[in-house]
C-alpha cells in the first residue's frame, strides 16, 4: 500500500518527467509502479483520495461460527475431562461419542481467540536452557575435572570402576604427558 502523499509525490514528479520529454513506462519503473498503477490511480480518482482499503467494511462470512457455536466450544474444552487435553485429542473422543462439534482447525481457532491454547493443564511452558559455563584456570589447584566409568575384566560379568580425577590447569600445559587425555 502506497500512502496518500507518496501518490501525489509520484504521480507529480512522472508528470513533470513526461512534461520534460521522459517516456511513461521509464519514467513508472524508476519510481518503482507499473503504467497501469498510474493509469488506475487517475481514473478513480486515487490520487487524490489514497488508499481506501483499510477502510473498506468487510461482511462477516457465512460459515462463520456463530458465538453460541464459539460459547460450546469453549464450554466443552473447559470442562474437566477435557482440560488438559488438545484439540487433537478432544475432537476423536466427542467423534467416539457420536458427537461432532467443530472440526480441530476450529477447535484451535476458537481457544487461540480466548487465549486459551498455550499448556492446557498440567503441561508447563518450555524453559530456556542454561548457557554451559566455561572454566578456565589460571594455576594449579583451582579447577578439577572428573568422571567415572566402567572398564569390563576378563571375567565375564564383572566391571572394575574408573574414577577419574584431572587438574585442568596441568591438561592445558604445554609439553604436559597428559596433553593425550585431552
Amino acid at each position: 500500500m502506497i500512502a496518500k502523499e507518496d501518490r501525489q509525490r509520484m504521480a507529480n514528479d512522472i508528470g513533470v518527467a513526461q512534461a520534460s520529454g521522459a517516456r511513461l513506462a521509464p519514467a513508472c519503473r524508476l519510481a518503482g509502479i507499473d503504467v497501469r498503477t498510474l493509469q488506475r490511480w487517475k481514473a478513480v480518482d486515487g490520487v487524490e483520495r489514497g488508499d481506501q482499503r483499510p477502510h473498506a467494511i468487510h461482511p462477516r462470512p457465512a460459515h462463520a461460527l456463530s458465538d453460541a457455536e464459539q460459547a460450546q466450544i469453549l464450554s466443552i474444552a473447559n470442562e474437566p475431562r477435557f482440560a488438559a487435553l488438545p484439540p487433537a485429542q478432544i475432537v476423536p473422543i466427542l467423534a467416539d461419542e457420536g458427537r461432532y462439534i467443530a472440526s480441530e482447525s476450529s477447535f484451535h481457532r476458537v481457544l487461540r481467540a480466548h487465549q486459551q491454547t498455550t499448556h492446557r493443564g498440567r503441561a508447563k511452558a518450555p524453559t530456556a536452557a542454561r548457557v554451559p559455563t566455561t572454566h578456565v584456570a589460571t594455576a594449579p589447584g583451582q579447577v578439577w575435572c572428573w568422571d567415572v566409568t566402567w572398564l569390563a575384566s576378563h571375567v565375564t560379568g564383572r566391571w572394575f570402576y574408573l574414577y577419574l580425577i584431572l587438574d585442568l590447569y596441568s591438561l592445558n600445559r604445554p609439553g604436559n604427558p597428559g596433553d593425550s587425555l585431552v
